[in-house]
């Protein structure tokens, strides 16, 4: 009776395995290969139209009649192209990350912030960016 239960016991642990390795596979893991940063220019579309509605609004305080609506289109050209040069003079700083696969496969992501991340560190590809598992 000892001998069927153990062998019943060493059956079970060796079909277990297999599924408790299967249960640990990730299919979106694996291990940080490489880290790039690099800075990234920002379009100064947003700046002119926001520089553009504040120079308007600005101009169209000073004057009256003719002068206020020459000073309002005035402010509106240079709102905006001021603030078309402040959008276009500031960078962000990005990071490219590349992660070797557990399937062996490369994925290269990018995102604002590698806190906590380093060339070696296991990681999960989530919502397009590498976090620790």
């Amino acid at each position: 009776m000892n001998k069927l239960f153990a062998l019943l016991l060493l059956s079970f642990v060796a079909l277990g395995s297999p599924l408790a390795a299967m249960a640990d596979q990730c299919s979106n893991c694996g291990k940080i290969r490489n880290i790039e940063q690099f800075t990234e220019s920002r379009s100064g579309t947003g700046g002119a139209i926001a520089g553009a509605i504040v120079g308007g609004v600005l101009g169209n305080q000073v004057g009256g009649g003719t002068g206020k609506t020459v000073a309002t289109v005035a402010g509106a050209a240079g709102g905006a192209y001021a603030g078309k040069k402040i959008a276009e003079n500031s960078e962000k700083t990005k990071y490219r990350v590349t992660v070797r696969m557990d399937d062996g496969s490369l994925q290269t992501v990018e995102q604002s912030s590698v806190k906590g991340l380093e060339v070696g560190s296991l990681v999960k590809i989530s919502k397009g960016k590498a976090v620790q598992r």
